[in-house]
């Protein structure tokens, strides 16, 4: 199936979840990802149980703390 990632089209098993594509994809230090399907947020606790669909836009996103 086809979903978007990053922006950019992937190829990805039928059904594959959210952990399994973060595997997938080498995201860097994936213990602090958040990631948004479709302009929503997923929960981590639903990672290893949701199954994205054909046509799913994926980002994978870093919240920087910092400043002064």
């Amino acid at each position: 199936m086809t979903i978007t990632v990053g922006g950019e089209k992937k190829e990805v098993k039928d059904g594959i979840t959210i952990s399994e594509l973060i595997v997938q994809e080498n995201v860097e230090t994936p213990e602090y990802v958040s990631v948004s399907v479709n302009e929503e947020f997923a929960r981590k606790d639903d990672f290893d149980t949701y199954h994205l669909k054909e046509g799913d836009n994926v980002e994978f996103l870093y919240f920087m703390g910092g400043g002064r």
